[in-house]
């Protein structure tokens, strides 16, 4: 099996398809490594694309300690495999936690980014709920503790962002959810406590997204109701932004909607390569 070595000797399982222009695929809080696997078999037609499990979901490693997964360890990580794979720069896509971790990438370590995708980004972002945000990661953590892998499940695969997917498509909600089901308790509730429920909100960012120069495209489904301010907020602050709303649609942007995820995904690869993704014209915007 193959795995990249961490700066902190945390070892990251990976694997990659087809050969090209790198995508690294970065997964969401109630994912790994295989829910991308719908973008794995569409883009390696003409890319070279690697997904990887975050630390605390196997076959990753999960370390013992919760200050072992903040989001400086969640960005790094990313920037370790991409090294131990020696890509230069690469296009980052990324999902929820996936998401806000590759902005990260793109903030501290531009070079190494060709274009970032953030889809379902930014959960907790309001100022009036980031500590109710907080309180509730840390409560879902203890029922992880807990509960083990089927308390993950039970919290983690329902919350209402995930609703739609269930209604839409029962069957693909239903391997979506036995697959959260597998995943170490132990992992989860430290992913939990040290970057979901202690991550900074992106107005923490607001003055390093105005000078962010790297192509970016923001997704968001119109009923992921967590997701929508802050992907507005990273459309107003990234001049390089396009935003994308998918109708009818939750947090699971990827596994919930492929098609239509994998085609404004394509379109915005093949612009940012040519060169024709480009900050917003000044003119454009509304005084």
């Amino acid at each position: 099996m193959p795995f990249a070595t961490t700066p902190d000797h945390v070892k990251l399982y990976y694997e990659e398809a087809g050969s090209g222009t790198p995508i690294l695929f970065l997964h969401e809080f109630a994912a790994d490594y295989a829910s991308w696997e719908p973008q794995l078999r569409y883009f390696s037609r003409g890319h070279r694309c690697i997904t990887y499990s975050a630390r605390g979901y196997t076959p990753s490693h999960v370390p013992d300690n919760d200050s072992d997964y903040s989001f400086e360890h969640m960005r790094d990580d990313a920037l370790a495999l991409l090294d131990h794979l020696q890509i230069p720069a690469a296009h980052l896509v990324g999902l929820s936690m996936g998401a806000y971790s590759a902005l990260q990438v793109g903030l501290h370590a531009p070079s190494r980014v060709l274009s970032l995708t953030l889809a379902g980004c930014g959960s907790g972002f309001e100022a009036e709920r980031l500590q109710a945000f907080r309180d509730k990661c840390r409560a879902d953590a203890e029922e992880f503790d807990r509960g083990g892998s089927e308390g993950v499940a039970k919290l983690a695969g329902l919350m209402p962002g995930r609703i739609p997917f269930l209604v839409k498509d029962p069957r693909g909600f239903r391997e979506f959810h036995d697959a959260l089901a597998q995943h170490d308790a132990a992992g989860s509730a430290r992913t939990m406590r040290g970057f979901q429920g202690a991550r900074p909100p992106l107005s923490e960012f607001a003055g390093a997204l105005q000078k962010l120069a790297l192509p970016t495209l923001i997704i968001a489904g119109d009923e992921d109701d967590a997701c929508i301010e802050s992907s507005l907020f990273l459309k107003s602050h990234i001049a390089t932004s396009g935003l994308a709303m998918f109708p009818k649609t939750g947090h699971v942007l990827n596994l919930e909607e492929p098609a239509l995820f994998n085609a404004t995904l394509e379109r915005f690869l093949a612009l940012a390569e040519a060169g024709r993704w480009g900050p917003r014209d000044p003119r454009s915007i509304r005084v």
